[in-house]
């Protein structure tokens, strides 16, 4: 569908190691070596997705030695927007791929210790968001066609 933001993200994030590149920058990972040595990637790899990371603004190339010149990777404020969908992401892992009770990993809250099961809520009501309760229409900037695309699709639906 023209305009849609999935695909604008996918289009910067659409394959494995993206994604795996930006948990563990969530993790803490900032450093080429750090990346590479977590998830076992080539450096070809690694260079090409960190390149096209940095180009989308989702993470900055920082300096952290001069001689010889070395850099890490920080989120950008972008970057950090997408802890939300990686936390999803894991939620979903734990409940749909792994045995109950043998999650790969426990989301706690530093705050009370608690874990936490993430949740999408409405910005103004907290009402949890559901597929019932969401409709998608079209934005200020959509075009003709993404309109028609998308009037389409919501047609095929009812």
């Amino acid at each position: 569908m023209p305009g849609c933001p999935v695909e604008a993200l996918l289009g910067i994030m659409g394959e494995r190691w993206s994604f795996l590149i930006l948990r563990d920058a969530f993790y803490g990972v900032r450093r080429f070596d750090g990346f590479q040595q977590h998830l076992g990637i080539s450096k070809k790899v690694l260079s090409q997705r960190l390149r096209k990371l940095v180009s989308a603004e989702i993470l900055r190339r920082v300096q952290y030695q001069e001689h010889p010149s070395r850099y890490e990777y920080r989120l950008t404020a972008r970057g950090r927007d997408l802890f939300p969908v990686i936390l999803t992401m894991m939620r979903w892992g734990n409940r749909w791929l792994a045995e109950p009770g043998q999650e790969w990993l426990e989301l706690v809250h530093k705050s009370c210790g608690e874990k936490i099961e993430p949740k999408v809520v409405c910005n103004h009501c907290n009402e949890p968001l559901t597929l019932a309760r969401v409709q998608a229409l079209p934005g200020p900037s959509a075009t003709k066609g993404a309109v028609r695309a998308l009037r389409n699709a919501t047609a095929k639906s009812k």
